[in-house]
C-alpha cells in the first residue's frame, strides 16, 4: 500500500486527530511530519476516554500502528516525555514510538525569545503559543539548530549550544532586558532528557522506505492546517512550517510518488485561533452558538477560537493546493437547530465579485463574504451512521459543499466520538 496524507483544510482544529484514530487500526505507520507542541489533537475513544495529544502522533491510541515523529517536527523533549509518561500511566503502549534523529530540538532560548518578542510586538503580534516553535524553525533555516541526534553526543550538544547562545543571550539581555540562558544548566538538563529519549531515536526515513517496499500503509499526519502554511497560508499570520500535503514528503523523508491519497479535514463551519484575516468570522449570537455548542477552545492553549460560517473559497483552495482526493466534514451536529446555515461562496473586494483566493494580503483582509443561505434542520443527527439517516436539509448542505469544493465528501462527523460518523465513501480501499 502507498502513503496517505491527512491535512487540515482550514486554520487548524478541524478534527484531524479523530480521523487519524479512525484510520489507525488499518494503517501500519502513523507519522507526524510538521509542527511542534503548538498543535493539539483531541481524540475520544469508544469507551469515552479523552486524550489531548500535542507531539505524539494520534496513532498512539491505535494498538497496532507504529508511530513516528519525523524530521520536519520541532521537539520539546520535556513536553514529549511528559506526554509519554501520561499515556503510559493510562495504559497506552509508547514503546512503538520512534523519533527522527534529524528532528530539531526546542531549547530554552527559543521559548524565551518567542514569549518576549510576541509581547513586544503589541497590537502587531502574530498570536503564537509562546512555545518556541518559530524561533526553533528560524534556527533550523539559519543552520544554527540543535537536533535530536545531538543528544547522543554531549560534546556536540555543548558546542552547538554555546555557539547559539553567543547571539541569543545578547538579544535576551541587551535588547529585551531578560536573564541570559546558562549553558551548563541547559546541557545538564538536556542530557537528562537524552537518557530517556535515546531508545526512541532512529533513522526513520529508512524505516518508512522499507515499510513502503513491503506494501505497508503509511499515514502522514500534519499539524495545523493549509491556511497556516508558511508559504501558502495567510502570511504572516501562519505557523513556521509547511503542514500542506507537499510538506509531508520533506517532513517525513518519503518520495512524492509514494503518495496516492490526500485526505483533508474541514469543519462544517470555520474556526481559527490567533490573529489574522478571517472573512466569515461572526461576532453575533451565531458565533457564540458555534463556540458554545462546538466547544471551541484550543486543545493546547485553551484560548477561545474565533468562529464563522463555512468558507467554500478557502476549502476549494485547500482542495486544489493539496490535491485532495477525499474530504472529511466534521462537527455537522453543531449546526443542528439553526434555521439557516449560510455558506460563503465568494468574496466581494472593492465592489468586485471574486470566487478564488485573493492574491494579496490586503485584498484578503478586505474581503467581504458573499453568502448562499441553506435551510437548517432540527433533528438530532448524532445517531446517524448512513447518509439516508441524515435529515434532507443536512444532506443538501453536504452536497453543496461537495459541489463547491469539486471534491467528494467521504465522511461526515456527527459527534465527537470515534464511531459518530456517516461514511459516504471508504477512506481506504
Amino acid at each position: 500500500m502507498p502513503a496517505i496524507v491527512l491535512i487540515g483544510a482550514q486554520w487548524g482544529d478541524e478534527g484531524k486527530g479523530k480521523v487519524t484514530d479512525l484510520l489507525g487500526e488499518r494503517v501500519d505507520y502513523v507519522v507526524r511530519y510538521s509542527g511542534g507542541n503548538n498543535a493539539g489533537h483531541t481524540v475520544i475513544t469508544p469507551d469515552g476516554q479523552k486524550y489531548a495529544l500535542h507531539l505524539m502522533p494520534s496513532g498512539a491510541l491505535s494498538p497496532n500502528a507504529k508511530i513516528i515523529i519525523g524530521n520536519g517536527v520541532v521537539v520539546d523533549p520535556k513536553v514529549l516525555l511528559t506526554e509519554i509518561d501520561g499515556l503510559a500511566e493510562r495504559g497506552v503502549d509508547v514503546s512503538r514510538l520512534r523519533i527522527s534523529g534529524d528532528a530539531h530540538l526546542i531549547m530554552p532560548h527559543h521559548r524565551a525569545l518567542d514569549r518576549v518578542v510576541e509581547r513586544y510586538l503589541g497590537s502587531a503580534r502574530i498570536g503564537t503559543t509562546g512555545r518556541g516553535i518559530g524561533p526553533a524553525y528560524g534556527d533550523k533555516v539559519a543552520r544554527m539548530g540543535i537536533r535530536v541526534q545531538d543528544l547522543l553526543d554531549p560534546g556536540i550538544l555543548r558546542k552547538k549550544l554555546e555557539l547559539a547562545l553567543r547571539e541569543k543571550n545578547q538579544i535576551l539581555f541587551k535588547v529585551y532586558n531578560r536573564k541570559a540562558i546558562d549553558v551548563d544548566a541547559t546541557v545538564e538538563e538536556y542530557l537528562q532528557y537524552a537518557e530517556r529519549l535515546t531508545p526512541y531515536i532512529a533513522e526513520t526515513r529508512g524505516m518508512l522506505w522499507d515499510a513502503l517496499d513491503r506494501g505497508e500503509t503509511v499515514l502522514l499526519e500534519g499539524a495545523q492546517a493549509t491556511m497556516l502554511d508558511m508559504d501558502h497560508g495567510t502570511y504572516p499570520f501562519v505557523t513556521s512550517s509547511n503542514p500542506t500535503a507537499g510538506g509531508a514528503c520533506v517532513g517525513a523523508g518519503i518520495p512524492p510518488t509514494a503518495i496516492n491519497r490526500v485526505i483533508a479535514v474541514s469543519k462544517a463551519y470555520t474556526t481559527r485561533v490567533g490573529s489574522g484575516p478571517f472573512p466569515t468570522e461572526l461576532f453575533d449570537d451565531n458565533g457564540q452558538h458555534l463556540r458554545k455548542i462546538g466547544h471551541e477552545y484550543g486543545t493546547t492553549t485553551g484560548r477561545e477560537r474565533r468562529c464563522g460560517w463555512f468558507d467554500a473559497v478557502v476549502a476549494r483552495y485547500a482542495c486544489r493546493l493539496n490535491g485532495v482526493t477525499d474530504l472529511v466534514i466534521t462537527k455537522l451536529d453543531v449546526l443542528t437547530g439553526l434555521p439557516k446555515v449560510p455558506i460563503c461562496v465568494g468574496y466581494e473586494i472593492n465592489g468586485k465579485r471574486v470566487d478564488d483566493m485573493p492574491m494579496t494580503q490586503t485584498d484578503f483582509h478586505h474581503a467581504v463574504p458573499v453568502y448562499e443561505e441553506l435551510d437548517g434542520w432540527w433533528e438530532d443527527i448524532t445517531k446517524a451512521r448512513t447518509e439516508d439517516e441524515l435529515p434532507e436539509n443536512a444532506r443538501r448542505y453536504i452536497a453543496r459543499i461537495e459541489e463547491l469544493c469539486n471534491t467528494r465528501v467521504s465522511v461526515v462527523g456527527v459527534g465527537p466520538g470515534r464511531e459518530e460518523n456517516v461514511l459516504r465513501h471508504p477512506l481506504l480501499p
